[in-house]
C-alpha cells in the first residue's frame, strides 16, 4: 500500500509517517523544505503546487495540514479543495487530520463543541476554519474521503497507549470522563482507518480508551 503524507514534517505529519513506516507501509513524505521525518522517499513541494500526476499511484494521501494565524486559517479550506480537486474522480482514499471543534455536542447535530461557553476563545477562529473546510468536504462525493477528528485534549507530546476509541460525529468521552488523545495514538487510529478502515465520506473521531 502506497501512502503520501502531505505536511509530513509537522507534529501530526511525522508521528504518522512513523506509524506507517513501523508497519511496513511504503511511505512517502510531502514537504515544502529538508525532509525531517524518518521517510525515505520524499516529494519536496508547496502542496498548492502538488499536481494529479504527484499523487498518481498513491493508494492513500493524508492531508496532515495546519494553519494558525489568523491571515492563514482560510487555507484550510483552500489546501483541501486544491487536494480534492487533483484526486476528484480516482480510486486514491484521502484522510484529512481534522480538529475537535465541530464535533457534535447534541443528537440532533445542531450544535458543536465550539459553540460551548468553556471553549477557549483563543481556538475559536481555528476550529471554525476547519469546521467550514468539514463542511465543504462533504460535498464532495467525487472523492473518496475521511475527516478523522482527535479528543478535544490534543497532546503532541503524549504518550503512545495503543488503546482508543472509534467514535462516530459526536463528542465521545472514555470511561473517565475525558475528552483526550495523543498525537501518537491519533497517528496510530489513522493507520489503523488505512488498513482496515472503511469511513468513505464520513467524519469519524477518536478518543483515548
Amino acid at each position: 500500500m502506497k501512502i503520501a503524507v502531505i505536511c509530513a514534517n509537522g507534529k501530526a505529519g511525522k508521528l504518522i509517517v512513523k506509524e506507517a513506516l513501523d508497519r511496513k507501509l511504503d511511505v512517502t513524505a510531502v514537504v515544502r523544505g529538508e525532509n525531517k521525518t524518518e521517510a525515505s522517499q520524499v516529494i519536496t513541494k508547496d502542496l498548492f503546487d502538488l499536481t494529479a500526476a504527484d499523487l498518481n499511484g498513491f493508494d492513500v494521501v493524508i492531508d496532515a495540514f495546519g494553519a494558525w494565524t489568523e491571515d492563514t486559517l482560510p487555507l484550510h479550506s483552500t489546501s483541501l479543495k486544491h487536494l480534492c480537486d487533483i484526486l476528484s474522480g480516482t480510486d486514491t482514499r484521502l484522510l484529512v487530520v481534522g480538529g475537535a471543534g465541530s464535533l457534535y455536542t447534541n443528537k440532533e447535530h445542531t450544535a458543536v463543541v465550539s459553540d460551548g461557553p468553556d471553549f477557549p476563545p483563543q481556538f475559536l477562529p481555528l476550529a471554525k476554519a476547519q469546521g467550514k473546510a468539514l463542511e465543504e468536504l462533504r460535498g464532495r462525493s467525487d472523492v473518496k474521503w475521511t475527516f478523522i477528528s482527535p479528543a478535544g485534549d490534543f497532546q503532541a507530546e503524549g504518550e503512545r497507549t495503543g488503546k482508543y476509541i472509534l467514535a462516530g460525529e459526536e463528542l465521545t468521552l472514555n470511561s473517565r470522563g475525558e475528552s483526550i488523545i495523543s498525537y501518537a495514538d491519533y497517528a496510530s487510529a489513522m493507520v489503523d482507518e488505512i488498513t482496515g478502515g472503511d469511513h468513505i465520506r464520513q467524519r469519524i473521531s477518536v478518543v483515548r480508551a
